[in-house]
């Protein structure tokens, strides 16, 4: 993989992981930029000790342009964008309208191919291998600044999910302190460990669900896809590798090329899932060890999840969700599972 890395004209940092040696790209950026908006601020909820990012300049940003006004494609035909080369394997660089700035952690977009119409799932499993290849070179660079708590990497697809740009995209955020979920993950797998002598948690509940096999959708040498079997989401999967990695940098060669094929299959049973035409809007995250604290207690692994329960109809976090965290999930695991193999 050939890295090449650049600045736009707004001083954002860009970073180009071509899979052939011989590619040339165009790093000068052209165009006129504004100031690089105000530093989002933090502010402390103490009511349940939690962070929340103000970032009032992402209320200008682009929202749903048409294809011909994508400011993820190449730069082509005198149409300057965000990315300056005239074409791209995967491209990296600073978010223009960051929910975290200077300062606050750090955003940035990542562009999977260069073709505006295409999808993570219609991707070859050699660019699924330099997408991770990329988001494992990003983790270790951001993870190596002080301020960095923890690397987030993930995909929104799907305007239901409440994405402002078609173009097949996922984002990296540096987080300046651990997030909710991660706090209340290393908690409950520090408990696991006194409680066990020092066993990994997701190791344990990984070995069960394989064991069990009921809701296993698919697997490999190196990883197993599972529905969990208290999912919050209608169809909601872990995809996780057999061996307790604490983040992508640790991944070997060997699980890098496993990963993608898997993955590929699993989204393509996704988008098969409901028999409509439309694709299947989803999240998919990638949940990481912190950057320093408790890593021994971290597991990598990818949740992926949908928020289309049946045909037309969405699950909506409405008062038990959103207002105190009971979730309520309408469709079995082990049904979800099924029907996730069956697709």
């Amino acid at each position: 993989m050939k890295r090449t890395v650049a600045q736009l004209a707004d001083g954002r940092d860009i970073i180009y992981f071509d899979e052939a040696d011989s590619a040339v790209r165009d790093l000068v950026d052209h165009r006129e930029l504004p100031p690089r908006p105000p530093a989002s601020q933090l502010r402390h909820d103490p009511l349940v000790d939690e962070w929340v990012a103000v970032a009032a300049h992402r209320q200008s940003r682009t929202f749903l342009p048409p294809s011909d006004e994508c400011p993820l494609c190449p730069s082509r035909g005198g149409r300057l964008t965000e990315v300056p080369a005239s074409d791209y394997d995967v491209v990296v660089f600073e978010n223009r309208f960051p929910a975290f700035s200077e300062g606050t952690g750090r955003c940035e977009v990542v562009c999977f191919t260069a073709d505006h119409d295409a999808s993570f799932a219609s991707l070859p499993p050699r660019r699924v291998r330099t997408v991770i290849d990329a988001l494992a070179d990003r983790t270790a660079e951001l993870s190596a600044d002080p301020a960095a708590a923890q690397v987030f990497c993930f995909e929104n697809r799907g305007v239901e999910i409440g994405v402002t740009l078609h173009h097949p995209h996922g984002q990296i955020f540096a987080y300046p302190f651990l997030p909710p979920r991660t706090q209340r993950m290393l908690a409950a797998a520090r408990a696991h460990a006194t409680r066990t002598g020092g066993r990994n948690l997701y190791t344990d509940v990984l070995a069960a669900e394989r064991a069990a096999g009921e809701r296993v959708v698919a697997e490999n040498p190196h990883w197993t896809a599972y529905v969990p079997a208290a999912a919050r989401w209608p169809y909601e999967v872990h995809l996780a590798p057999h061996r307790q990695v604490p983040d992508l940098p640790a991944l070997t060669s060997e699980e890098r090329d496993a990963f993608g094929p898997l993955y590929l299959d699993l989204l393509r049973r996704f988008d098969a899932l409901f028999g409509v035409p439309e694709p299947t809007p989803y999240i998919s995250a990638w949940h990481q060890a912190p950057v320093r604290e408790d890593r021994g207690l971290g597991y990598l692994h990818l949740q992926l999840y949908t928020i289309r329960r049946a045909p037309g109809k969405l699950k909506y976090l409405a008062g038990s969700e959103s207002a105190m965290g009971v979730f309520i999930n309408d469709v079995p695991p082990e049904a979800a599972a099924a029907a996730l193999r069956e697709a």
